[in-house]
């Protein structure tokens, strides 16, 4: 499996700026895939800081995916819209697992890969996980073009007030949150994005064949 890191960046200049990343291979994932749909409450979290990790699926089932993503790697804009929707259709929605999002800024752009997750938690922070998943999938349906100005017409596209996720985004309020997620990825010897996990166990590549297998192999022992 091909995995972004900011190594593979500089020296995949050329095939980023064509939008080939080809880090997902095999399958049918270029058959158009279904929206999130409501996979998370919507409820506004608490006053914790830092914030904890956006939860879909059923908080409380036995099976947890954990993924760490960079809102700059091309890579995770292939898994975000084209696997993750499939989970969320056949795991999430059924509240068969409890999925776990956590930022790995590498960071494979300096500026982009820091305010995104920046704007994202701020989204998290002002109307919950539901919110930051649809905002999440924006992100990276946007990719090309992020900044300031995306960060905040994006959220006002959700509902959210788009002054307050560009704040949130220019003066890097949620960094402590983003810097102890990325530790926390660091700790489990996460390298590169995206990286997935299924109870623990990293699964070799991020595909949707081999999540749910490992998803399936889990929920059956």
């Amino acid at each position: 499996m091909q995995r972004f890191s900011r190594r593979t960046f500089i020296a995949g200049g050329v095939a980023l700026a064509t939008g080939s990343a080809g880090c997902l291979s095999g399958g049918d994932e270029s058959t158009p895939s279904p929206g999130i749909g409501t996979i998370a409450e919507s409820t506004t979290p608490g006053p914790e800081r830092p914030l904890p990790s956006p939860v879909a699926g059923n908080p409380d089932a036995d099976v947890t995916i954990t993924a760490f993503e960079d809102y700059a790697c091309p890579h995770c804009a292939t898994y975000a819209l084209d696997v993750f929707p499939r989970l969320a259709s056949e795991y999430l929605q059924s509240e068969t697992v409890r999925y776990e999002f956590h930022d790995f800024p590498i960071p494979v752009d300096e500026t982009v890969s820091w305010q995104a997750a920046n704007a994202a938690r701020a989204v998290q922070a002002e109307a919950g996980p539901q919110a930051y998943f649809e905002y999440s999938e924006a992100l990276f349906r946007d990719q090309s073009s992020l900044g300031p100005d995306s960060y905040a017409s994006l959220a006002e596209d959700i509902g959210v007030d788009g002054a307050t996720v560009r704040a949130a985004a220019t003066d890097s309020e949620y960094d402590p949150t983003i810097r102890a997620d990325r530790q926390g990825g660091q700790d489990r010897g996460v390298s590169g994005t995206p990286t997935v996990f299924v109870d623990g166990s990293e699964v070799s590549e991020p595909t949707y064949d081999a999540i749910s297998a490992a998803i399936d192999s889990a929920v059956d022992q």
